[in-house]
């Protein structure tokens, strides 16, 4: 399964921009989509700019990623509960 994140525009450089998801910078290449600009955002999939977002839609991703997140965590203290307790 292919996964791509949302991400928001900083700087651009040619056919190159810098990205920010969740505060961490990522470089992707701007080559598959036309008229990016800073403060747009983008669909980021293995360092390609592959779709643009609005900023609503880029929000409802990330409210998404933040849920799943969530969710792994529980996951994860359900599992070393079940673990102390066989021990």
């Amino acid at each position: 399964m292919c996964l791509s994140i949302p991400a928001k525009v900083e700087t651009i450089e040619n056919d190159m921009a810098v990205v920010s998801v969740g505060g961490t910078k990522y470089k992707a290449s701007l080559q598959m989509l036309d008229d990016v600009n800073i403060g747009d955002y983008i669909l980021l999939h293995t360092g390609f700019a592959i779709q643009k977002l609005t900023p609503e839609e880029a929000e409802e991703s990330l409210k998404v990623f933040e849920e799943f997140e969530e969710l792994n965590k529980k996951l994860d203290e359900e599992e070393r509960e079940k673990g102390e307790r066989i021990i």
